[in-house]
C-alpha cells in the first residue's frame, strides 16, 4: 500500500497528456481528486498502523544488487506525520490553484511528479533511493519556479537549483563513504543504523558528518547555507512556495535525524554543539532579517529560516545532551519532529495567503496595502490566525513545539536556549507590524474577500494547527516512540 501512495500521483499525472483534447478544467479536477484520494490513502495508513516504534508497512525488495541498494520503504513516528502533511499540502494546492490558467496541463503534471518524489523520500530506507527522490525534488521545483515564477523568476531558479544541488552532491559523497565504510557494504540505511559503521570516530567520521551536514543544512537551510531561499520564495508562484516552505525544506531537517544523527551517533555527539551554534544564529538571524523586510513574501522567507533553526537547536542540544536526563532530550527529538509539522501547516497557509495579496494588488510591498480588513474580513481573519499561529501563541501547534524544544534543549544548552527566546519576540514585532500595515493601517483601495476555493484550501491548514496546539497527544503518541528510539541509538 506504500508503494500506492507514492506512486498514485505520479501515475495519474499521465493522463491528462494521454487525453489530448482535455480541457484545462478536467485537469485541475482530475489533479484535486487524485491528490484528495492520496491524501486520504496517507489517512489509512495512520490510522490502520500496527502499535510499536518500528517501521510499518515495509517493503524491501531487490533492486540494485550489486551495491546492496535496494526498494526498500517503510513509516514509523518520524515519517508518518511528514507523509500526511505532505499530502495534505499538496492537497490544499491543488484546492488553491482551481484558478490556475497558464498551462495548466504542465503545471499539475508537475506538481503530481513532486507529490511522488516527496513522498519517496520520507518512506524511503535506503541511501540510493534517499537520493533520487531528494535530486528529483530539486529539478520539480526548478521548473514549478522558473515556468510560473514572477519576474526575476529564471535568475532565481537557477539559484535555487545550483545551491540545492551543491548540497546534493555533498550528499552523494557522504553516502558514499558510508558504503565504503560499512562491513559488508551496504546503501540500507536500517543496516547502516545497526552497523554504525563509523563508531571508531577519527577524522573521516568527521568528514562524512561534514558532507552530509553541509548537504542537509542547504536543503533545510541553515545560515550561512540560506542565501537560496528568500528569492526562490519572492519569485516562485504561492503553490510552489507552499511546498516550498512546507515540503521541500523538511527533507533537510529530516535527513539529519533519520540518517546523521542514527548513523554517525558518536560523531554527532562530538560536534553536536556546532549545530546548537548554527540553530541559535539561524533563529536570530532569521528573525531580525525578517523584521526588516518590507515585501510581506520576503518576510515570510525569512521566518522560516528562523523556525527551522529552532529544529536545528533542539537536535543539537540533542546530541549534547546524551548521557543527561532522557526525558529532556526526547523532547528535543519530539519538538524538532512537532516543529516540522507545525512550520509545514503554518507556513504553507501563510505563502497561500500572500499569493492571495499578490492576486489583488500585484505586489508583496506591505506600503502599497492598507485597511484592507474593512473590505476583506475573512482574509485578514486568516492572516491574524496564521500571524499568531506563527509567532507561538498558546493554542496553536507552533507553542506545543516550541515549548518542548525549549525544555529540551535548556538543560544542555541553557546560553543558546535562552539566546532562542529572542527570536520569538521577533517574530511577535514582525508580524503584529506586517499585519497592521496590511489590514489595520490606512483604508487604501478596497480589495476582494478570500474566494470559495482559496478558504477552502487555507482554513483547514490553521484547523489543524489548532487542533494539534489544542489536542496534541494523537500526534505526540506517534513521535515519541519514534524519538525514543533514535536517542537510544544516539548513545550508543
Amino acid at each position: 500500500m506504500l508503494s500506492v501512495v507514492v506512486f498514485l500521483p505520479l501515475a495519474a499525472a499521465v493522463v491528462p497528456f494521454a487525453i489530448p483534447r482535455a480541457s484545462d478544467r478536467f485537469v485541475r479536477w482530475w489533479w484535486l481528486a487524485v491528490a484528495a484520494a492520496d491524501f486520504l490513502l496517507t489517512i489509512v495508513l495512520w490510522a490502520a498502523r500496527p502499535a510499536g516504534d518500528g517501521y510499518a508497512y515495509e517493503v524491501n525488495l531487490r533492486w540494485i544488487p550489486s551495491i546492496s541498494s535496494g526498494y526498500h520503504l517503510g513509516v514509523d513516528g518520524l515519517s508518518l506525520p511528514l507523509v500526511v502533511l505532505t499530502a495534505g499540502l499538496f492537497l490544499a494546492c491543488a484546492i488553491y490553484s482551481l484558478r490556475q490558467e497558464k498551462q495548466v496541463r504542465s503545471f499539475a503534471a508537475l506538481f503530481l511528479f513532486l507529490e511522488t518524489v516527496s513522498l519517496g523520500l520520507f518512506v524511503a530506507l535506503d541511501l540510493i533511493l534517499f537520493f533520487v527522490f531528494f535530486d528529483l525534488s530539486i529539478v520539480g521545483m526548478y521548473f514549478v519556479i522558473a515556468g510560473w515564477g514572477h519576474r526575476d523568476a529564471a535568475r532565481a531558479a537557477l539559484k535555487f537549483f545550483l545551491y540545492t544541488f551543491l548540497g546534493s552532491l555533498a550528499l552523494l559523497v557522504g553516502f558514499i563513504a558510508l558504503y565504503v565504510t560499512a562491513a559488508p557494504h551496504t546503501f540500507d540505511i536500517v543496516e547502516l543504523t545497526r552497523q554504525n559503521p563509523l563508531a571508531g570516530g577519527g577524522w573521516a567520521a568527521g568528514l562524512v558528518l561534514l558532507a552530509l551536514g553541509v548537504g542537509f543544512a542547504i536543503k533545510t537551510p541553515t545560515v550561512p547555507f540560506h542565501t537560496w531561499l528568500p528569492p526562490a520564495h519572492t519569485e516562485a508562484p504561492a503553490a510552489g512556495s507552499a511546498i516550498l516552505a512546507g515540503v521541500l525544506l523538511k527533507m533537510g531537517t529530516y535527513g539529519f535525524i533519520r540518517i546523521a544523527m542514527p548513523i554517525l551517533p558518536g560523531t554527532w555527539r562530538r560536534y553536536a554543539v556546532v549545530f546548537v551554534v548554527a540553530g541559535v544564529v539561524s533563529v536570530l538571524y532569521g528573525a531580525l532579517v525578517a523584521l526588516g523586510q518590507r515585501d510581506f513574501k520576503r518576510m515570510i522567507a525569512y521566518t522560516s529560516v528562523n523556525h527551522m533553526g529552532y529544529i536545528i537547536l533542539a537536535i543539537g542540544a540533542a546530541g549534547m545532551a546524551a548521557g543527561s536526563a532522557s526525558e529532556a532530550r526526547e523532547l528535543a527529538v519530539t519538538g524538532a519532529v512537532t516543529q516540522m509539522v507545525s512550520h509545514g501547516l503554518i507556513t504553507g497557509a501563510l505563502f497561500l495567503l500572500a499569493g492571495v495579496l499578490y492576486e489583488r494588488g500585484g505586489t508583496y510591498d506591505l506600503d502599497r496595502f492598507g485597511g484592507l480588513a474593512a473590505s476583506a474580513p475573512r482574509f485578514a481573519g486568516l492572516t491574524a490566525a496564521a500571524a499568531f499561529a506563527s509567532l507561538g501563541l498558546p493554542g496553536f501547534s507552533g507553542f506545543i513545539a516550541e515549548f518542548q524544544i525549549f525544555t529540551g534543549s535548556l538543560g544542555a544548552a541553557p546560553v543558546a536556549t535562552v539566546l532562542a527566546f529572542l527570536g520569538i519576540l521577533v517574530t511577535a514585532a514582525l508580524f503584529l507590524r506586517a499585519f497592521q500595515k496590511v489590514f489595520l493601517g490606512k483604508p487604501g483601495t478596497p480589495a476582494a474577500d478570500l474566494t470559495v476555493a482559496e478558504g477552502v484550501s487555507i482554513a483547514p491548514l490553521l484547523v489543524l494547527a489548532v487542533v494539534i496546539g489544542v489536542f496534541p497527544r494523537f500526534l505526540l503518541d506517534l513521535i515519541e516512540p519514534a524519538s525514543r528510539s533514535v536517542l537510544n541509538l544516539l548513545a550508543r
